[in-house]
């Protein structure tokens, strides 16, 4: 099968263990570590990375193969001799994609390079150029306007999105709309991790639902090294990874929490941790008799790679939708990877529904 054809928007952490992943499982063709094995006939390394757009001088120019090794990016290398794709970094638009106080701590934050920001006509051509069939937001929190900007050019060129960050696409009636109008998939908002933060505390509240104790508080803290927890210092760029990460958990309670009893989001930044994450839960709840009880857990992951099995997946589920000559926001799909779905599910339905969605053709045939 040909290669699905990918672009990014950003070229971070992500990026990297994303490219990396790629590399990896197209010389070693193993399915350890991956959600699915084959969708749609597609497997893990079966994609070309060939665009990549960002604003860092250090990348900007560059192969992506070596951009996703150049400073600020500090998540693990675990396949140091990703061949060169061929595709270059490009010069995107800044607008708020990257906050001011990113731009004043050096070599640890971003180095705008010295270019002419792109405009929509730009990065639509480049888009075209390149045959992309499927469009990754990675994008920093709190970066509105730039991906508006992003989804209006993808919109144009005519690619498949997945949204990985919480800025809200798919799960906005208004652009989930348009999308739909111009028959272009989308999968969003906000990628979850493999096995991360909100998927564990997804399970947990869950369980405590299902086992009939009634959740009385929660915390999720989390704390971390790189340029996203840089990023998340001002608090101002944090309003919609809030809700996103706290609408997650408040769908899988048996009741909804009152604002003042549950607390979702980043803590701190720590220089040490570069791309590890430590997050630290808390529920409270009352059992039989309203017996209280508490439980306490500490996950430590590398964060980047953490996100990139499912990064993987929705690509693989959007270029299927393309294949099918599907539109709008895929629900089974968007509500398994993503943090904020248009429809929230819990998570045993969604995974069913992903399963569903990729035996389709099968079933059809059948």
């Amino acid at each position: 099968m040909k290669p699905i054809k990918v672009a990014m928007i950003g070229v971070g952490n992500c990026a990297s263990s994303l490219v990396q992943g790629v590399a990896y499982y197209r010389q070693n063709n193993s399915s350890q570590g991956l959600i699915h094995d084959k969708i749609g006939g597609y497997g893990a390394g079966d994609v070309d990375f060939v665009l990549g757009v960002d604003v860092d001088a250090r990348k900007v120019g560059k192969d992506i193969a070596e951009a996703i090794f150049a400073a600020p990016n500090n998540t693990k290398v675990f396949k140091s001799d990703v061949p060169a794709t061929g595709a270059k970094v490009i010069m995107g638009k800044v607008s708020d994609g990257v906050a001011a106080h990113m731009t004043t701590v050096g070599e640890k934050g971003f180095i705008v390079a010295n270019e002419p920001e792109a405009d929509k006509a730009r990065i639509v051509d480049a888009i075209k150029a390149s045959g992309a069939e499927v469009l990754i937001n990675f994008l920093p929190v709190g970066s509105q306007e730039a991906t508006e900007f992003y989804m209006d050019c993808a919109l144009e060129a005519g690619v498949a999105v997945v949204n990985c960050m919480p800025v809200f696409i798919a799960s906005r009636p208004e652009w989930e709309a348009k999308f739909r109008e111009k028959n272009i998939p989308i999968v969003g908002d906000d990628i979850k991790a493999q096995v991360g933060a909100t998927i564990v505390h997804r399970v947990l509240s869950s369980l405590f639902a299902a086992r009939g104790v009634t959740v009385e508080r929660t915390y999720q803290l989390n704390t971390g090294g790189n340029t996203d927890f840089m990023n998340m210092l001002d608090r101002q760029r944090l309003g919609s990874k809030k809700e996103s990460k706290t609408e997650a958990v408040q769908a899988m309670l048996a009741q909804r929490l009152e604002d003042e009893n549950i607390h979702v989001g980043p803590s701190d930044y720590v220089p040490w941790q570069k791309d590890n994450k430590l997050c630290f839960l808390r529920l409270e709840g009352l059992q039989w008799g309203n017996v209280p009880m508490e439980l306490e857990l500490r996950l430590s992951v590398e964060d980047s790679p953490n996100s990139a099995a499912c990064v993987m997946d929705a690509i693989r589920c959007a270029k299927v939708a393309l294949d099918r000559g599907e539109g709008g926001a895929l629900i089974g799909p968007s509500a398994y990877f993503c943090k904020h779905p248009p429809q929230q599910f819990n998570d045993d339905l969604a995974a069913q529904m992903v399963d569903e969605y990729i035996a389709e053709p099968a079933m059809a045939a059948e």
